[in-house]
């Protein structure tokens, strides 16, 4: 594992915050130690619309998407004075040294580690995880909604989940993140956070020791 400890974490920014919620979270995580990872958002849906009508190989769907997260790191990027984009570890680590936000383009470094069979239960969730472990760095997912429920957040009865282990997690059939962020948190022993991305101080609460206010709603997906 390589070690990189000026990267406390590896916050995965959901592509359903493209574009200004995504563009201001990126600009709110200056100076906080953090490497960004986008998601492939409307892109990535378009993929998958497609493949159910076309049914591409699962090389071709995998890959195609990564390339949509690549997209919307670059677009993000554009906007943000504080950010700059990184195409391997080693330049996370030396953006971030150079007091810059890196955004991670993980297209290359998954190609050359090639951690995971391609399915459409691997997403950036799963990525990030990846990421994180490999970095030895915290792991936030940051969504549009507050974080885990019992079912879809608009659905009669659906109940808020503050804290939940990751096995438990393996028995749901659907969730904000992806199918296999569980398997891997379980896998590597460690746990995230998913938080909501509308509103940048609850991010910001979550990962900067000089901010203590927990009154909001978010998960924690316990690994260990």
């Amino acid at each position: 594992m390589v070690e990189i400890m000026s990267i406390k974490q590896v916050v995965k920014i959901g592509g359903s915050l493209f574009p200004e919620p995504a563009v201001e979270l990126a600009k709110q995580l200056e100076n906080t130690d953090s490497v960004i990872i986008l998601g492939g958002g409307e892109f990535a849906n378009f993929i998958r619309r497609y493949d159910s009508e076309m049914g591409f190989s699962d090389e071709a769907n995998h890959w195609t998407a990564i390339d949509c997260m690549d997209i919307i790191a670059k677009l993000v990027n554009d906007k943000v004075e504080s950010t700059k984009l990184a195409y391997s570890i080693d330049e996370v680590n030396e953006i971030s040294d150079d007091g810059f936000t890196p955004i991670f383009i993980v297209s290359e470094f998954l190609k050359s580690e090639d951690p995971f069979e391609c399915s459409w239960d691997v997403t950036s969730d799963s990525i990030a995880a990846y990421v994180a472990h490999t970095l030895n760095a915290n792991l936030l997912i940051v969504t549009d909604v507050n974080g885990i429920y019992t079912q879809e957040p608009k659905e009669p009865g659906s109940t808020f989940i503050s804290e939940i282990d990751a096995t438990t997690m393996l028995t749901f059939q659907e969730s904000s993140i992806d199918a296999m962020l569980p398997t891997l948190l379980l896998r590597y022993g460690t746990d995230c956070y998913v938080v909501n991305g509308k509103f940048p101080e609850r991010v910001r609460s979550l990962i900067d020791d000089n901010v203590d206010d927990y009154n909001f709603d978010y998960t924690r997906i316990i690994g260990e």
